[in-house]
């Protein structure tokens, strides 16, 4: 298991949050990375400083904002199409109702014709009212039209101090802005216009900016080992508690002489090098299947059977703690039998009272405990190959549970031996 999920499985637990020290670790490696990059940027400091000195100057004379190009081109396209605006509103006006025969004349005569037949046709009158609605909305858009007429003048002032100020702003633009998308581009100069000042106090600072931020890194950095230092304190509690009811657990799976253990190290916290954005810990999930054996590695020392009894048990441990909605187990039983499946039906009946589980399995032992019963069967018909899941009755379930103990289902000692394992499990989950 990698060190990542046990470390995981270990804080779900714990309910340990890594909020407020990640916070700070982000705080930190922000910190570092912008003195990294003032450093860097002092190896050049006197060129980029007159360079950004006098973008700052100009971008500080003309203050652009956002958005102010394109109002600028609207605007001028506007004023300088006056006359022809002028005329096509004007003349878009006389068609409409300026005029014996315009359009709103023609349209209003058509209303009165289709008014005088009203309620002599519902598919027609729907008709009738939806023309009437469009007939409205032709009268507003006159009345719009009018007060845009009415708005609509020549300005050549302010038409020659906005060919001006987007002259400056495109010179400015082709001077200092990045790319070939010119409204993105006028939005990025924008943002390093308003951030110059903050880059030449940086910039300007020098080693005394450095050593300013430097004292700020190693207050962050005090603070982050702070609460790293707790993260692995807590983790340490936690790891104790959870390496002995997992170990309780699986000692009931058929394994009495097995060792359960969550192995944690902690990286030096005098070290930034050892700080990552979950704390200082590696965490580790060791197994020893026999008294005496060194505990290793679950994953290279467990067998098949053991790891699933393992995982089973530490989720139902970590369930009771912070159960999650859904569990589903495909084998877990894999590799064992007798008891040690009887257990690890009672062990997945337990984890059902705080959660879904959904079990798949091929042990009796295993499917008595559950609360419904399901079989899964395949049938071919010709290249297709269907897959088909019925949800077992109490008599079908009886018959499905003694196919799976001796392989036949009409077999009457396996039929007694599935009734008496039900009667034990329901015995069991009452008391």
């Amino acid at each position: 298991m990698k060190p990542a999920v046990s470390r995981e499985l270990l804080d779900r637990y714990g309910g340990i949050d890594l909020t407020q020290y990640q916070e700070i670790f982000t705080q930190y490696q922000e910190i570092s990375l912008r003195i990294e990059e003032l450093k860097n940027q002092l190896l050049q400091r006197d060129k980029e400083i007159d360079l950004l000195t006098e973008f700052a100057q100009e971008f500080s004379k003309l203050s652009p904002v956002s958005g102010e190009l394109v109002k600028i081109e609207n605007e001028i396209a506007k004023l300088g199409s006056v006359e022809q605006l002028n005329q096509v509103v004007s003349s878009a006006l006389n068609l409409l109702e300026d005029e014996d025969l315009s359009a709103l004349n023609l349209l209003q005569q058509m209303r009165k014709s289709l008014d005088s037949v009203a309620g002599k046709d519902r598919d027609l009158d729907q008709i009738t009212e939806r023309f009437t609605e469009s007939l409205l909305n032709l009268q507003d858009t006159g009345s719009d039209l009018t007060s845009y007429l009415s708005s609509l003048e020549a300005d050549p002032s302010r038409f020659a101090q906005l060919q001006d100020r987007k002259s400056a702003l495109s010179s400015l633009l082709k001077r200092y802005g990045k790319g070939s998308d010119k409204d993105l581009a006028f939005e990025e100069l924008i943002a390093d216009g308003l951030g110059a000042k903050q880059k030449l106090a940086d910039l300007s600072g020098g080693n005394d900016r450095i050593t300013e931020l430097e004292k700020q890194k190693l207050d962050i950095f005090s603070k982050m080992k702070i609460s790293a230092v707790k993260l692995a304190n807590d983790r340490k509690i936690n790891a104790e508690k959870l390496s002995k009811l997992v170990t309780s657990e699986i000692r009931n799976l058929s394994m009495p002489n097995s060792q359960f253990v969550i192995s944690q190290s902690t990286l030096d916290s005098d070290k930034p090098g050892s700080y990552t954005a979950y704390g200082l810990d590696e965490i580790a999930i060791l197994f020893a299947a026999h008294t005496g054996a060194t505990p290793l590695p679950l994953s290279k020392v467990a067998s098949g059977g053991e790891l699933s009894r393992v995982m089973l048990a530490l989720e139902v441990v970590i369930a009771e703690a912070e159960p999650i909605g859904t569990y589903i187990f495909d084998e877990v039983d894999a590799g064992v039998g007798g008891k040690a499946a009887v257990e690890i039906g009672r062990r997945l009946a337990k984890l059902s009272k705080s959660a879904q589980v959904i079990v798949i399995t091929h042990l009796p032992q295993v499917a008595v405990w559950a609360d419904n019963h399901l079989v899964v069967k395949k049938s071919e018909s010709g290249s297709v190959t269907q897959s088909d899941v019925k949800e077992m009755s109490a008599d079908e379930r009886k018959v499905e549970i003694a196919r799976m103990l001796s392989g036949q289902a009409d077999s009457q000692t396996a039929q007694e031996h599935a009734s008496e394992l039900l009667t034990i499990v329901r015995q069991s989950m009452i008391s």
